[in-house]
């Protein structure tokens, strides 16, 4: 039965318009802009669905209203000064005949006219200095306008005050965040009822949360108390949405006993009385009860993105009068796969509610519409954006020309090809698939070359032996009872492929016999099975193969199965299809769990400089705290042998050896995203291996976040996500420097985040480089310098 903490039957349910909110979500900043869905409100019939994320469209609003039985499309909106990757649709908020809107450039106004349309109505700019996260979050009492900035004045956040008339809007004041407020990202959710504004600062107090309310005085906004609970602790994140209506706020608080939940506030004489306590009678560990709210006729509406693992689940709480009558849980529609977090942002009207699956479509968003009474709920339409993509350019050569190839910039590096996501996805591809890592074979009895592409829940193969006019051949699903992910990686051993994906659930090792490409021609896109699965491990965030050896080594599977510890998981892969467990190898004092835990590694069959080491099979491994170098040669004794930490550790990601062996490249994820002004490489002398030494620092040319890179002779191929595809000269090993570039990312600047180029595959003699990057898809280039190992 339905079991449910009670306390809120004290709180008063009347009848009467709500004010909407708008929320921002401070664990995840990306989240508020994430895909469709990302912000949702409703005024009066209509259902307004903000879609922010957008990268290679402007940011779009989408309205929707009822005609004829059905939910339809009836219009869109987009920023007056519209531009790719603007952000518009970021956060919404509407009260009356008045929108807001949150984008890049500021917080943009609409008015409704009397046939439902939207028509721009001023914008509002951030103060100087506050233009980061400024508009994070909304709120709105007719004409006045409430907007927050959570990331500003070193995360304690402000929210400030507009109002609109004679045509502008004009601020009328600012509030500031309380002392008790403190690095609690102040405003990362709002919402107004009657005379009073409630803030939420989640991260306040060691993430405990806080809320707080304020009223307009003679002197500006003032103090009207803080909204408190003897029932919070650290972690709860009280405060994470809002919502107000019939004298009554309701606060959310996802961390709140593990599971969640939403708790109730009156005012009284002497402050504000917390007067009860909505939980799901069925919560669980990571439910996130409380990560939305809203208010209407129909009962109190909590979202749950994070029930069912992430399916996600809403819950509804009907009122009579003053008691909780009944509680309906509000699952997802059986076509809405895998982690949709239903529930993650939702508005409510008369007789139907918008719930958003942010995660739904693989990120792309989804937002499903209910209807009911109190005799249920279900689900009468599912609404969502058109899939992003560029057109293919195939067919010919296009030259890297006043530094652009077919829109993309570029240096020394001429276009061959470029073949979009959707095409790559081939069968069922659509909204929210995306590009991760490559590898390339070549077919030895037909002398075909193939590029090998990882996709968010798929791998893609696609024949480039003429590589202007680059042929999709198929794809292979990941495993049955997996979920789409955005790691997927794949490496080859005697003409099959292994392929294993991180945070993908029971997903194990594929093995797929390459020489079955032989088979098509591509005129029908096939859809393959694999040959073998490999199921001692189930996550796994990476591959490596030692092909000289024979043995694949997982590392990061720490997913499930036989994890050691998420450091070298090795399998013998001699019988290619038969693949067994050989071995583990973990270094404790490396990871950053203790665990060992490796992310990426380089096997090779040592003909280093070290002759200790001369014929061993060794390890370098980047374990996320450090570089890590084992023997691997005794499978059941695998022996570390050295680790070396370097300054301001932000993830140490992946990285190769030059061709001598004397030298090792590692790249760092995440210190760009720390501060590190440009793309940092670290070289490492690992001449004795016993004592690597880091004699120096590479700094690139952007600020773009490094991914992975590989050597061939005397040039390095740096795939460093927004910046795209970077090749250094590395002649002087010591000295880095760049020679070309192809960014693969045409929009946005190349600031340090993710998305862009994954990986590159740099090992054919044709000159030609495989080169995937997420949103956009798989290019084929040339640069115009020549690696040393390809000049004979």
């Amino acid at each position: 039965g339905h079991s449910i903490l009670l306390g809120l039957s004290v709180l008063t349910l009347g009848a009467g318009p709500l004010a909407a909110q708008s929320m921002y979500n401070p664990v995840n900043p990306t989240a508020s802009q994430a895909g469709f869905g990302g912000a949702v409100v409703v005024n009066g019939d209509q259902i307004i669905v903000g879609e922010g994320g957008n990268n290679l469209r402007p940011g779009t609003v989408y309205l929707y209203e009822k005609q004829g039985g059905s939910w339809v499309e009836t219009g869109t909106l987009v920023a007056p000064d519209a531009e790719d990757a603007d952000g518009f649709g970021s956060a919404l908020a509407t009260d009356g005949d008045v929108l807001l809107v949150t984008g890049n450039n500021g917080v943009y106004g609409f008015t409704r006219s009397e046939d439902g349309g939207w028509t721009p109505a001023g914008t509002i700019a951030a103060p100087e200095g506050e233009d980061v996260g400024f508009g994070a979050a909304l709120a709105l009492d007719g004409t006045t306008a409430f907007v927050a900035a959570p990331l500003v004045a070193e995360r304690n956040g402000a929210v400030h005050v507009f109002e609109w008339a004679d045509g502008a809007w004009t601020q009328t004041g600012e509030i500031s965040a309380p002392e008790a407020a403190a690095g609690g990202v102040f405003g990362s959710a709002l919402a107004f009822d009657s005379d009073h504004l409630f803030v939420g600062a989640p991260l306040a107090n060691d993430r405990t949360g806080a809320v707080f309310a304020f009223r307009a005085g003679e002197a500006g906004w003032e103090s009207a108390g803080e909204l408190a609970s003897q029932q919070l602790a650290r972690n709860d994140q009280f405060g994470m949405s809002l919502a107000t209506g019939y004298g009554m706020v309701a606060v959310g608080a996802v961390g709140h006993a593990g599971a969640g939940a939403v708790f109730g506030f009156m005012p009284g004489a002497e402050g504000w009385m917390e007067g009860g306590r909505l939980v799901a009678f069925d919560g669980a560990p990571r439910t996130a009860f409380g990560a939305s709210i809203a208010i209407n006729d129909d009962g109190v509406w909590v979202g749950a993105p994070g029930a069912g693992r992430g399916v996600g689940a809403t819950y509804l709480f009907a009122m009579n009068g003053m008691a909780i009558e009944t509680v309906r849980k509000i699952s997802p529609p059986a076509d809405l796969a895998g982690r949709g977090l239903l529930g993650g942002a939702l508005a409510a009207g008369s007789g139907f509610a918008a719930l958003a699956a942010p995660g739904a479509d693989n990120g792309a968003g989804t937002v499903v519409i209910y209807e009911g009474e109190d005799t249920g709920w279900s689900a009468v339409a599912s609404v969502y954006s058109p899939a992003e993509g560029f057109d293919a350019v195939v067919g010919e050569e296009i030259g890297c020309a006043e530094g652009d190839a077919a829109g993309w910039e570029c240096s020394e590096v001429d276009l061959v090809s470029f073949v979009p996501v959707s095409q790559l996805a081939g069968l069922g591809g659509g909204r929210g698939i995306r590009t991760n890592d490559n590898w390339g074979w070549r077919d030895p009895e037909t002398g075909k070359l193939y590029a090998l592409v990882g996709m968010t829940d798929r791998a893609s193969f696609i024949d480039i032996t003429d590589p202007v006019n680059p042929v999709v051949i198929g794809t292979l699903p990941m495993t049955e009872g997996a979920n789409g992910s955005a790691w997927r990686d794949l490496k080859t051993f005697k003409n099959h492929v292994y392929i294993v994906s991180d945070g993908s659930g029971q997903h194990g090792m594929q093995v797929f016999d390459l020489t079955r490409l032989r088979e098509h021609d591509g005129s029908e896109l096939v859809v393959f099975d694999a040959d073998a699965l490999y199921d001692n491990v189930a996550s796994v965030h990476n591959i490596v193969i030692n092909e000289d050896t024979g043995f694949a080594f997982a590392v990061g599977a720490s997913g499930g199965g036989e994890t050691c510890g998420g450091g070298l998981h090795i399998i013998d892969i001699n019988d290619p299809k038969n693949p067994t467990f050989a071995g583990c190898f973990a270094d404790p004092q490396t990871g950053r769990a203790s665990t060992g835990y490796t992310h990426d590694a380089q096997c090779v069959v040592y003909e280093g400089p070290d002759a200790d080491y001369s014929s061993a099979e060794i390890c370098f491994g980047a374990n996320e705290t450090a570089l890590s170098i084992a023997d691997v040669s005794d499978k059941q004794n695998t022996v570390a042998i050295s680790r070396a930490a370097y300054p301001s550790v932000g993830y140490s990601h992946q990285g190769w050896l030059t061709e001598d062996q004397r030298y090792f490249y590692l790249n760092d994820e995440l210190d760009e995203l720390q501060g590190t002004e440009r793309t940092r490489t670290m070289i490492w002398d690992v001449s004795d291996l016993d004592d690597p030494q880091l004699i120096g620092e590479h700094m690139g040319t952007q600020e773009s976040s490094d991914h992975n890179l590989y050597v061939v002779g005397n040039l390095m191929y740096q795939s460093n996500y927004q910046s795209g595809l970077r090749i250094l000269d590395i002649t002087d090993p010591s000295a880095p420097e760049e020679v070309a570039y192809f960014d693969t990312v045409p929009y946005g600047d190349n600031g340090p985040g993710f998305g862009g180029s994954w990986s590159n595959y740099p090992f054919f003699d044709t000159g030609v480089v495989i080169v995937t990057s997420g949103n956009e898809g798989l290019f084929l280039v040339r640069p115009t310098v020549r690696s040393t190992v390809f000049e004979n």
